[in-house]
């Protein structure tokens, strides 16, 4: 039912108003005395983690039956999760802002437990938390800090990658009460915390631990608003203290007329301090004047959970949200409003009741009427009550009808997120979220929240309404199917694959992953096999020892940095014998580490190629060795290996390579003798025979060569060329002219003339002309001339016959030389 009276629950404190909003009742049984509980709340009316405070004397009767237990429960008191306790004393509970609870025992041991259904990581403090002791904690939304109990402070900033770090050293004596300022509200940008020591509050940080000099401590409680701007302390005398968080300024006292030291002291958003006793309330406005405070009370134990926007006060009985009412929802309800949105929501009532007064209200605001409209949509989300955001909505709607230009993204947005949160405010799901902190934390990590405690088809269907991605949703369900399904594997992998079929974006990864974790291999393997992405399927395969399963994977789809990424993987994990095994009956495995070895693992090459029954292959890679090889043991050795390889073949067509091979290891031997023998110490080891005996001739060597040639084998024309240009090298003019006077040559004469034109010697190649008698005459002619021999030219022309030569060489010619070209024309040309 709609309150009648939109003002229920208002209280103003100073210039402010400020509202209780029932939102569940009936929360916890009777049993659980909530007086006997630590209690910590997520953030953004997120789960509430219950824990029997062990300081607190148990009845006779829960002492003998109750195991220690954490407790999970919605705000609507739903029970979410239990998890056993056996693992020591715990000195500090708190949530991060992606709803992980966070358990820190006395021994520096920390938990992160994720998805709200026991799954969790571990790490320690360290720091000497373990020698010590841990004594408490405070958190913010990404981490916290631990005090040991030699005063020592320990700060974890990152929950993925926990590094536990020593703050500044902190003075002796007994720690009254601390609080912290979160990173992003302190200038270093590192945490900051305030320790009330003795009578004084230190402010420490990773550098300093600075004396703030007070003198009215030791201050019970310390409590940091959520912005970081103020400190609330409370005195020894029990006088509530509201100062700067620099301790500058002191903005309010506020005596609470209660010796007794309060339960917990928090902040009700960024301007009231909100002070707990038992089943007491006091809430403290601007200034703590004695006509801005307000007292609630109870039946039973209150616990108070923070928010940025307000504070939720849980009881046994309700579940209720404490916070400052908003400039948009003030001006419309306030007594005696007449700002233009309070007549808009007026002028509905009118209309409904068919009053003529409805267009006369319009009327007079028209000027103001779309700033109305907005005020009546934003006061809509500042709502938690059904009727009054359906009131407020209806009023921007009429509002807007009268408007010839107005946009309504605003109206269609707000009606949707309202829409959104009516679902998740709902008693079953037990989320109630207001409207900034929906806005702060986003619909994705709302939806998140909402597949932690397994509400699929309310996720799913708010991903569609708001036209998001339910890929992980489906994801995350199949992950549960496996872990609880009884059934068979087969029948398990059919029933996800059914129900995911279609949707996109899905990760079967995932999924698979999930199912080899709870030692479902089979099932594993089975899921896997709907995973379309090649990349996604091969790392889990491996993991899983699915080795020729995951090649397989690889080869399919023809990503070579993938095959490779296996091969490496099998080749460090299997014997060498089974790793070929693998890759033989696999081309493109086999072509792709035979390319790799190539350049990285010759080693691995040569083995390969002996399990392939390769020799010539296998013989070549020592071949090549042994050529790179600059010691001669080493290079024999290999080129004795080639040979033996070869030689265990039974394939003819070795002989040759055999052979070779042979040639090779002989033609060591007889260089390294020639090292030895020759006087001047030139260098033969290494060199080809063809380089061998090119360096014997021009060192003089012939007789050497000669017999090299013989020994080997060398082609005629082969060892001619090499002598040719060797005597040419060595300028050996005159067993060049002896060789002229044989009669023939093997590789003919055109080569020494020109060797030996091109070495400059021009009346040595002219010799060797007269020689080349299997040329034309032209030709021969223009060999003269190259050797400067005009008149030889013209003779050669002239026994050819050839007048257009003559006629040619006559422009060339001078002196004897033309006179003589002129005598040989005049013979030739025909007479008259």
């Amino acid at each position: 039912m709609a309150p009648s009276n939109p003002l229920a629950n208002w209280e103003r404190l100073g210039d402010s108003f400020y509202r209780k909003v029932p939102i569940y009742d009936a929360i916890f049984d009777e049993d659980i005395e909530l007086e006997n509980y630590i209690i910590a709340g997520a953030p953004y009316g997120g789960a509430i983690a219950l824990h029997r405070d062990e300081s607190k004397p148990y009845r006779f009767r829960d002492a003998q039956t109750t195991k220690s237990s954490i407790d999970i429960y919605s705000c609507s008191g739903k029970l979410i999760n239990r998890l056993n306790w056996e693992f020591g004393t715990i000195r500090g509970l708190g949530w991060s802002d992606r709803e992980e609870l966070l358990v820190i025992t006395e021994d520096g041991t920390v938990r992160r437990y994720f998805g709200l259904h026991g799954d969790f990581t571990s790490f320690s403090l360290g720091n000497g938390a373990e020698e010590y002791g841990v004594r408490g904690c405070r958190f913010w939304t990404s981490g916290f800090v631990a005090l040991l109990s030699n005063n020592q402070l320990v700060a974890v900033s990152n929950y993925d990658e926990p590094r536990p770090r020593l703050l500044a050293p902190c003075p002796e004596g007994e720690v009254s009460s601390w609080s912290l300022i979160p990173p992003a509200y302190t200038l270093s940008r590192s945490v900051e915390v305030l320790l009330a020591v003795d009578k004084t509050v230190y402010l420490v940080d990773p550098t300093e631990a600075e004396d703030k000099v007070l003198q009215n401590g030791p201050f019970k409680h310390a409590s940091v608003s959520p912005t970081g701007r103020f400190v609330a302390l409370i005195t020894a005398e029990g006088k509530v203290w509201v100062v700067s968080s620099d301790f500058q300024s002191k903005y309010s006292e506020y005596d609470p007329e209660s010796r007794v030291t309060p339960r917990t002291v928090d902040w009700c958003g960024d301007d009231a301090v909100v002070i707990a006793w038992e089943d007491e309330v006091h809430l403290i406005g601007p200034n703590g004047v004695a006509a801005r405070y307000y007292r609630y009370y109870y039946d039973g134990t209150v616990h108070v959970i923070p928010e940025f926007d307000g504070v939720r006060l849980i009881t046994n009985d309700t579940c209720e949200f404490l916070h400052k009412v908003t400039d948009v929802t003030e001006a419309i309800f306030r007594l005696g409003s007449t700002s233009p949105a309070s007549v808009l929501l007026d002028s509905v009532d009118l209309l409904e009741k068919k009053s003529p007064k409805a267009d006369e209200n319009i009327q007079r605001i028209r000027p103001s009427l779309p700033e109305a409209v907005d005020t009546c949509v934003k006061a809509a989300g500042q709502e938690f009550d059904t009727h009054w955001q359906k009131r407020l909505l209806k009023a921007a709607s009429f509002g807007k009808s009268v408007l010839d230009l107005y946009n309504s993204d605003e109206f269609v947005e707000m009606t949707e997120k309202l829409r959104v949160l009516k679902a998740v405010r709902d008693y079953q799901i037990g989320l109630p979220i207001s409207y900034e902190q929906y806005m702060r934390l986003t619909p994705e990590r709302l939806i998140e929240r909402l597949v932690n405690r397994h509400e699929y088809l309310l996720a799913i269907r708010i991903s569609e309404y708001l036209e998001l991605a339910a890929d992980k949703i489906y994801v995350h369900w199949a992950s549960q199917k496996v872990k609880v399904a009884t059934g068979d594997d087969e029948a398990v992998c059919k029933l996800i694959v059914q129900r995911l079929d279609g949707k996109p974006g899905i990760s079967f990864e995932l999924i698979a992953q999930t199912a080899y974790d709870e030692g479902r291999v089979q099932l594993a393997t089975q899921l896997l096999n709907h995973e379309p992405r090649a990349g996604k399927q091969v790392p889990l395969l491996l993991n899983m020892e699915e080795d020729e399963i995951a090649l397989d994977k690889a080869i399919e789809s023809g990503d070579v940095d993938l095959v490779n990424y296996v091969l490496l993987h099998l080749k460090a994990k299997l014997p060498l014998a089974s790793f070929f095994r693998t890759i033989n009956t696999r081309p493109m495995a086999s072509a792709l580490v035979e390319t790799n070895a190539r350049s990285q693992d010759t080693e691995l090459l040569k083995d390969l190629f002996y399990q392939d029954d390769r020799p010539i292959d296998g013989s070549n890679v020592l071949l090549s060795e042994a050529l790179n090889e600059t010691d001669l043991p080493r290079k024999t050795e290999r080129l004795h290996l080639a040979t033996r390889l070869l030689s265990d073949s039974k394939d003819p067509s070795v002989v040759l390579q055999q052979k070779l091979l042979s040639e090779a290891s002989q033609l060591l031997k007889v260089q390294e003798a020639l090292d030895k023998d020759l006087a001047d110490r030139t260098e033969f080891l290494g060199l080809s025979l063809n380089e061998t005996i090119f360096r014997l001739i021009r060192s003089g060597y012939g007789k050497r060569a000669q017999k090299l040639q013989s020994e080997f084998k060398m082609p005629e024309k082969t060892f001619w060329w090499l002598r040719l240009r060797a005597l040419v090298a060595k300028r050996d003019w005159g067993e060049l002219e002896d060789i002229g006077k044989i009669k023939k040559s093997p590789i003919g004469w055109e080569p020494f003339y020109n060797e030996i034109l091109g070495a400059g010697n021009t009346k040595l190649a002219s010799v060797f002309v007269p020689k080349c008698t299997n040329l034309p005459a032209d030709e021969k002619v223009e060999m003269w001339v190259k050797c400067g021999m005009i008149a030889k030219a013209g003779e050669e022309a002239f026994r050819a016959k050839n007048l257009n030569a003559l006629e040619l060489l006559q422009t060339r010619a001078s002196g004897p030389a033309a006179a003589e070209i002129d005598r040989m024309i005049n013979q030739l040309r025909p007479r008259k």
